[in-house]
C-alpha cells in the first residue's frame, strides 16, 4: 500500500505572533518526517489551490470573496479566534487543494491511502463564515468533491479532534449522502456537539456525535470508534472515509483536558484502515486539524503516516499513556447506540 501525502511551505507564510495556530506547527512536523526518512516511501503529491467552484460547493460564494478581500488587505479577523494576513488566502487555496490532490489520488487508484499535512485548518469553518482557527471547510470541500468528481454516491467524515467539528456537521446537517461522526470533549469549543444532535430532515440519523467528558483516553476513544461507528459505518456503507485528524486530544496539548496518547491514536487510525479496507476499498484520506502541543504534533503526524504505509518503524511515543486513571464512557457509548439503532458490541 501506498500513502499519498502533500505538504506545500507556503502554508506556513499564514502565522501570526504568539498565536497558537501557527507556523512552528508544520515546521516541527516537517523536520521530524525529514529526519525520520519516511518521505522516501510516500507519494508525494504535487500542491495546487482549490478551484472557487469546489469551494463554493460548501461556503456561499460572498464568504469567498469577502475571504479574498480581508486577505488583499493584508490584516483582519474574521471571528476573535481567527486571524486573517496577506498570505492566508492563497494558504487556505493550497491547504483545501492539497486535500483535493490526496483524494484524488487515492479515488483514482495512484495510492492506497492519504494524508494532507496542511493548514490552516477547516472542521470550524461554517458555510458563510471562518472561525476557531478554520478558514475553508477543508474535509467538506474534499467530500464534494469526491461525490461531483469521483462519483462517490456516500462519504463518511470522521472527525476526532478535540474540538466538536460544529462546521462539518453544519454543512451536511440535512443530507444523507455525508454521515459526520464526531468525538470531542464537551461540554467544550464551540459548544455543539450534544449527543441528541442527529442531523434532520432527510439528514436524520446521518450526524452521530460522541460528546466525551475531560479525562477519556485510549480505552474510551477506541471503545466509541469499535462500538459505535464501526456499526454505523456498516450500515452506511461509504464509498470513501475522510479523517479531520486534529491531534489536540493528546493528554499533553495545552488546549483541552483528555487523555489520548500518540499510540493511541495509531490505534483509530488502525481501525479506521480496517474498516476502510472492509467497506471501501482500503480509500481513506486523513487532513491536519488541531493539535497544539510543539512536540507531540510531529510525533502524532510520523505515527499516523508510519500507519497508514504499513511502516515496520510503528508508533513513535516518547511521551507514553497519560498518568492516572481515565473517566469511564460507557454509559456515554450504550446511550449513542441507543439512539443511532446500533448494537453495542463489547470489547
Amino acid at each position: 500500500m501506498t500513502t499519498a501525502l502533500v505538504y506545500d511551505p507556503f502554508n506556513l507564510q499564514h502565522t501570526f505572533p504568539h498565536h497558537p495556530e501557527h507556523s512552528g506547527r508544520l515546521e516541527g512536523t516537517w523536520h521530524l518526517l525529514e529526519a525520520d526518512g519516511i518521505l522516501e516511501r510516500l507519494l508525494r503529491v504535487e500542491s495546487r489551490p482549490a478551484p472557487i467552484e469546489a469551494i463554493t460547493a460548501v461556503h456561499t460564494a460572498y464568504y469567498v470573496e469577502q475571504l479574498e478581500k480581508m486577505s488583499s488587505r493584508g490584516r483582519g479577523k474574521v471571528d476573535p479566534d481567527t486571524y486573517v494576513v496577506e498570505a492566508t488566502w492563497q494558504a487556505s487555496l493550497l491547504a483545501a487543494g492539497g486535500l483535493l490532490g490526496v483524494t484524488d489520488a487515492v479515488l483514482t487508484g495512484q495510492a492506497g491511502n492519504g494524508f494532507a499535512l496542511v493548514r490552516p485548518p477547516g472542521h470550524h469553518a461554517r458555510p458563510h463564515t471562518g472561525m476557531g482557527f478554520c478558514l475553508l471547510g477543508n474535509v467538506a470541500i474534499a467530500a464534494r468533491h469526491a461525490q461531483k468528481v469521483h462519483g462517490a454516491g456516500r462519504v463518511l467524515i470522521v472527525d476526532f479532534d478535540v474540538h466538536h467539528g460544529n462546521g462539518s456537521q453544519e454543512m451536511f446537517w440535512d443530507d444523507p449522502s455525508v454521515l459526520v461522526f464526531n468525538t470531542h470533549q464537551y461540554p467544550y469549543y464551540p459548544g455543539s456537539g450534544a449527543l441528541d444532535e442527529i442531523g434532520a430532515g432527510s439528514g436524520q440519523g446521518y450526524t452521530v456525535n460522541l460528546p466525551l467528558p475531560p479525562g477519556v483516553g485510549d480505552a474510551g476513544y477506541l471503545a466509541a470508534f469499535r462500538q459505535v461507528l464501526v456499526p454505523v459505518a456498516r450500515r452506511f456503507q461509504q464509498d470513501v472515509i475522510l479523517l479531520s485528524a486534529g491531534f489536540d486530544a493528546h493528554w499533553m496539548d495545552p488546549l483541552a483536558n483528555e487523555r489520548l496518547s500518540v499510540a493511541g491514536y495509531a490505534a483509530l487510525i488502525g481501525e479506521l484502515m480496517a474498516l476502510a479496507d472492509e467497506l471501501c476499498g482500503g480509500r481513506l484520506v486523513g487532513v491536519l486539524e488541531g493539535g497544539y502541543n510543539l512536540d507531540v504534533l510531529p510525533h502524532c503526524v510520523l505515527t499516523t503516516l508510519r500507519t497508514l504505509n504499513a511502516d515496520p518503524a510503528g508508533v513513535s511515543d516518547p511521551f507514553g499513556p497519560a498518568p492516572g486513571r481515565e473517566t469511564d464512557v460507557r454509559d456515554l457509548i450504550a446511550g449513542a447506540c441507543r439512539l443511532h439503532g446500533v448494537r453495542r458490541r463489547e470489547t
